[in-house]
């Protein structure tokens, strides 16, 4: 028997002779949180900057190094960028990598993710072919998790999102087959396919490669990085001018935060932070209830379809999104098209806001209902497709991005019908921007964050079609061996009260912190580090490399206060901080703070909360 494997906790291992891997490894280079600036066009200026290797990239230049060097293979780093964007292939070389591949040039500038991933599939095709293209599950900065499967999408190839435990083994070697471990949003898949395949490495698949300082970059021979330009890949269009989407305003979002700080846990402190939170309505339970109806189709519906991509399992979300269409459908003279499995209940979807349904009965895998849609979409393009900010949404909606050459905007925090035309919200650096993004394609697409909509009252249902569509009649190519779901992110996603844990507070502590989270009416969420030692699943991590969330209240406990997870939070209306640490960074980002020990603090506060609810 022989294997190959990468694991959540090992590195790539082998047992007997294997046939060598040629892997490429995709790498984006970014600037640091901490250095960011905007010029006086609002664009982000780059010149200065600290710029290093994307955080989920370094993962797959680690998984790709090691499998390499497991089976006397090689692994190649591959970017696309300016002239400076050598120095992330030098980063790559450090770590391991034999060699890098640079495609630049003024041709690519402008590049929006599709743009970038045609270049980069083509650069793929030039120079191949690749038993394994390893890629970060998305960028720290853009957060779309659009490229990798726009890429499989060009390339024909199979697609692994999130990647946790990746192997090849036993007779798997002679048949070509990987089998994987996908991490999906609250969600594990147990997978299997074949040879060649793109794979997108989730943060713990295994741990990133790390250098030396950036001083060591010029060590590097630049004899191994090869310059690929856009005469290599053909007549194009690249660039900007093969860019279905535009960047409009870009805007920071400082968040200013009272930071009031109180020392102990006094009756008089604790009377305080409920004064602070009835001052700022952070007891008003109104942010995510009913709000409005969702509106009736207005006109003979001439102005164009917005398709909403019904994910299988996620009620709620595909509810937010139909309500949302709707809304934007009333404002073109449009209709709402509802993809979807399984029709369980025709009169809520009507109330939600489908006037029509197109049903992919028995196909639910992304890459096969992307292209069951694809053609109906095309011969009669809708204005826009709307889709979930799920690892499911994504790649569908990334795919069929790719089919229909439209614009995809990935991650949407809002949406707006101006002149005609869709104007997307997009977030960017965890959250510390936010840019308009317009479009120039006919068809208009974006995923969508849960929770970023409100819940509507449904509207009086009413007629509507629905039509059948024919199955693929070929297995999917990536074959789904198991699933289970441990958790349900649509809950941490639509909370009005969060409570955030740190390690702070214990495993044992658990049970106490959740039943008075309980009484609040909220969800639990936590930090990289909690979810990393198992106390709680992924699905309820926030931060940089988890969710971002945006509650009415949130209740920080035993929390340090680092950037790395309260960027996931910034969007929190109010701000309650305790940790008995006087020197943590957590006061500076709370509206209130209690030095306290929170075994001290907590339970009393929830009870003055839980009365004054009562009460009113």
């Amino acid at each position: 028997m022989t294997e190959r494997s990468v694991e959540s906790d090992t590195t790539a291992r082998a047992r007997g002779p294997l046939q060598p891997l040629r892997i490429a490894a995709l790498v984006k280079q970014i600037p640091k949180f901490e250095d960011m600036r905007l010029g006086a066009d609002g664009r982000l200026i780059r010149d200065g900057l600290a710029l290093h290797m994307n955080d989920y990239c370094r993962r797959g230049v680690r998984a790709g190094c090691d499998l390499a060097k497991a089976t006397g293979g090689t692994c190649t780093a591959i970017t696309l960028g300016p002239e400076s964007a050598d120095t992330v292939l030098r980063e790559a070389i450090l770590c391991g990598c034999d060699a890098g591949l640079h495609v630049t040039g003024s041709d690519f500038a402008g590049s929006d993710t599709l743009a970038t991933s045609r270049a980069l599939a083509a650069a793929l095709v030039a120079t191949g072919p690749w038993d394994l293209v390893m890629c970060g599950r998305n960028s720290v900065d853009a957060d779309t998790g659009q490229v990798p499967a726009q890429i499989a999408e060009l390339l024909g190839l199979p697609l692994l999102v999130g990647a946790r435990e990746l192997s090849l083994g036993g007779d798997q070697v002679d048949r070509g087959m990987v089998a994987a471990l996908l991490e999906h949003d609250d969600e594990w898949l147990q997978v299997e396919t074949s040879l060649p395949t793109v794979v997108s490495c989730a943060e713990r698949l295994c741990d990133p490669c790390k250098v030396k300082e950036p001083e060591a970059w010029a060590e590097v021979d630049g004899s191994l990085i090869r310059r690929i330009g856009a005469d290599e890949l053909g007549s194009g269009p690249w660039g900007a001018a093969a860019s279905p989407t535009v960047v409009g305003e870009v805007r920071v979002l400082d968040v200013e935060r009272a930071a009031e700080r109180l020392d102990g846990a006094t009756d008089v402190h604790l009377d305080r932070i409920v004064e602070v939170l009835v001052d700022r309505s952070a007891l008003v339970d109104n942010v995510h209830g009913p709000i409005g109806e969702v509106a009736r189709p207005s006109g003979p519906g001439d102005g164009g379809d917005i398709v909403v991509l019904g994910e299988p399992g996620r009620t709620r979300p595909t509810a937010e999104l139909l309500g949302a269409a709707a809304s934007l459908a009333d404002q073109i003279g449009g209709r709402t098209i509802l993809t979807v499995d399984v029709i369980n209940d025709w009169e809520a979807l009507s109330g939600q806001g489908a006037d029509r349904v197109l049903r992919h009965a028995g196909t639910t895998s992304p890459a096969e209902v992307a292209q069951l849609l694809a053609e109906p979409l095309a011969d009669r393009p809708p204005w826009a497709v709307l889709a979930t900010g799920t690892a499911w949404g994504r790649e569908v909606a990334a795919r069929l991005a790719v089919r229909l050459e439209a614009g995809l905007t990935g991650d949407a925090v809002g949406l707006e019908a101006r002149d005609g035309r869709l104007i997307a919200l997009k977030p960017a650096f965890g959250g510390r921007m936010v840019a308009e993004i317009a479009y120039s394609s006919i068809t208009q697409m974006a995923t969508v964050r849960a929770g970023v909509f409100t819940s509507m009252s449904p509207r009086p249902t009413g007629p509507f079609a629905s039509d059948l569509l024919p199955t693929v009649g070929e297995p999917p190519a990536v074959r789904e061996v198991g699933r289970h779901r441990d958790d349900d992110s649509d809950l941490l996603a639509n909370a009005n009260i969060v409570v955030s844990v740190g390690q702070g507070i214990g495993p044992e502590d658990l049970d106490t912190v959740r039943d008075l989270t309980r009484r609040l009416g909220g969800e639990l969420c936590a930090t990289r580090k909690v979810t990393d030692a198992g106390w709680l699943p992924r699905a309820r991590q926030v931060g940089i490399t988890g969710h971002s969330i945006a509650p009415r209240l949130c209740i920080a406990v035993g929390t340090s206060g680092r950037f790395n997870h309260t960027v996931g939070l910034r969007n929190a209306g109010t701000v309650v901080g305790i940790n008995s640490d006087p020197n943590c960074e957590l006061w500076d980002w709370c509206d209130v703070g209690l030095i306290a020990d929170w075994r001290d603090a907590l339970e009393p506060l929830v009870d003055r909360i839980v009365a004054l609810a009562d009460e009113s």
